[in-house]
């Protein structure tokens, strides 16, 4: 596996997707010296639905707008 710094992954992120993309190859990405992170190829296929991993969630009525209703634990 493939070491940098998270600094240099910062300022290269973009093309350093794109390199792990094609080779397949995973990317460990330290901070001061230590592993922190691992960037791997996507192997799945991108899922239909925006809450990953609950594809059958759904969402009824309105969730944006405020409710009239106060909530207990602000008072």
């Amino acid at each position: 596996m493939t070491q940098i710094s998270a600094s240099k992954f910062k300022a290269c992120c973009l093309s350093l997707m794109d390199e792990v993309a094609s080779s397949g190859k995973v990317l460990v990405i330290t901070k001061n010296g230590k592993p922190v992170a691992e960037l791997h190829p996507c192997r799945g296929q991108l899922r239909s639905s925006p809450f990953g991993l609950h594809p059958q969630l759904q969402l009824l009525g309105d969730v944006i707008n405020p409710i009239d209703e106060p909530w207990a634990a602000l008072q």
